[in-house]
């Protein structure tokens, strides 16, 4: 199977639904023109992120009902689309989500599990974490989604992996910090590594989609990017730039990482829950 991937890379406005709904609509419909079947928005797309006491006022819920919603589920009618937002639940709490709509429908929704508080970060303080990383069916393949921070542990691609995905979609609102020895930000050059091993090593598509702009005084690096199950970059977008970057995706690539390298073959599932069970014993009795 093979279908056109695109990575929207923009910069939202700070708790400006109204003109963030307006541009990802603009978005879609120009990935729609290029024969896109999937597009993929960052983190926090319909919101900014740096929100603080603005959350409450941003929050959406992801169905029908909810005008700000709404309009996105009638645009998945006829291509896929994967959209961060604020999401609020019946008890009024908030999360850091992401959903996958197609053919105007929710298919799957996933909330930020690991919520930083460490250097630029102050999730913690505003947003309730997600509990559960699940893959999802999709009309292309098996899918798991990560959130930003949930990709910079290694048990959150590991579970989605066991989970039967064989795309990993993160979505980001990465800023840049630290230096490095390329001309970029140490933390990019990190997750540009990391995003990499992941799909080599678990013969899995990967899919990145970070935001750029500024927001208080603190730029996002951009550099989305498709990479196939070998580690191979399919498409790479611009740092610090709005891009709308498409990428050739077939399937078909799994077969051939997955003959060559066998790691999903020769995975020793029940070894590794039975380990991680000792371990979690091994910390009560301490």
């Amino acid at each position: 199977m093979k279908f056109t991937l695109a990575l929207a890379q923009f910069a939202p406005r700070l708790g400006d639904v109204d003109a963030n709904l307006s541009r990802i609509l603009a978005l879609i419909a120009q990935a729609r023109a290029a024969r896109a079947d999937l597009v993929i928005f960052p983190e926090l797309a319909l919101t900014g992120y740096y929100l603080k006491d603005l959350t409450p006022t941003v929050a959406a819920r992801p169905t029908a009902a909810d005008p700000r919603f709404a309009p996105l589920l009638a645009a998945s009618r006829e291509i896929d689309v994967v959209v961060g937002f604020v999401e609020e639940d019946a008890r009024y709490r908030h999360y850091i989500a992401a959903a996958h709509l197609s053919n105007e429908r929710v298919v799957h929704t996933h909330r930020k599990v690991y919520l930083p508080t460490y250097r630029l970060f102050d999730d913690g303080r505003f947003f309730a974490p997600g509990s559960a990383f699940r893959a999802f069916d999709t009309r292309f393949g098996r899918m798991g989604l990560l959130i930003c921070e949930d990709a910079w542990h290694l048990s959150s691609p590991y579970v989605l992996w066991m989970d039967g995905a064989d795309f990993l979609i993160n979505v980001s609102a990465s800023p840049g910090y630290g230096l490095s020895t390329r001309a970029e930000s140490a933390n990019a050059e990190i997750v540009k590594n990391f995003l990499q091993t992941y799909a080599g090593l678990l013969t899995t598509f990967v899919f990145f989609s970070n935001r750029v702009g500024m927001e208080d005084g603190i730029a996002f690096w951009g550099g989305s990017c498709a990479l196939a199950p070998d580690g191979r970059t399919l498409a790479a977008a611009p740092q610090l730039e709005e891009a709308l970057t498409l990428a050739e995706i077939d399937t078909a690539a799994l077969r051939r990482a997955r003959i060559g390298l066998p790691t999903l073959r020769d995975e020793q599932r029940e070894l590794v829950r039975h380990e991680l069970g000792r371990v979690a014993k091994f910390e009560l009795d301490r």
